[in-house]
């Protein structure tokens, strides 16, 4: 497990694959974005998109699923303090295979929080063929080494 002081301004972690599903889109935007380019293929046909995409939300979910369980491997878990931007410049398809790769941008001590410090981080996600599906810096409160 990685505690802030074994993180470094540049460190990059990347993260396991994960294939989205048409009927996995369609049941997250059922109960959360229930649009119809999220919810149904025939519908999804008429609209801006003309296909089925997942929302920007599921995209969202699973990319922090692969980030809690990718390479950083952060002791005492990822607790969020917020984010300065979120974008989604595609749409991820049915069968699009994400993956997440991070990017420590900043590091500084918490003061509030002596035995924490916060992580900024570049988080971009991208499918298959290498194109960005997300793009997310966000900051964390993160656990420093425990003194001995």
């Amino acid at each position: 497990m990685r505690y802030y002081e074994d993180l470094q301004l540049g460190d990059k972690f990347n993260t396991a694959d994960y294939v989205m599903t048409a009927a996995e889109i369609a049941a997250f935007a059922q109960q959360y974005d229930p649009q119809p380019f999220h919810t149904d293929a025939v519908a999804a046909r008429a609209t801006f998109f003309g296909q089925l995409v997942a929302s920007g939300w599921h995209t969202a979910a699973v990319s922090m699923r692969l980030m809690v369980q990718g390479e950083m491997a952060l002791d005492g878990g990822v607790v969020g303090q917020g984010m300065e931007n979120l974008r989604w410049p595609r749409p991820v398809l049915p069968g699009d295979r994400l993956r997440v790769v991070t990017e420590v941008l900043g590091l500084k001590p918490a003061p509030s929080r002596p035995a924490y410090g916060l992580l900024q981080l570049q988080c971009r996600t991208y499918n298959q063929a290498g194109k960005l599906v997300q793009d997310m810096t966000a900051t964390l409160l993160i656990a420093r080494r425990p003194v001995a």
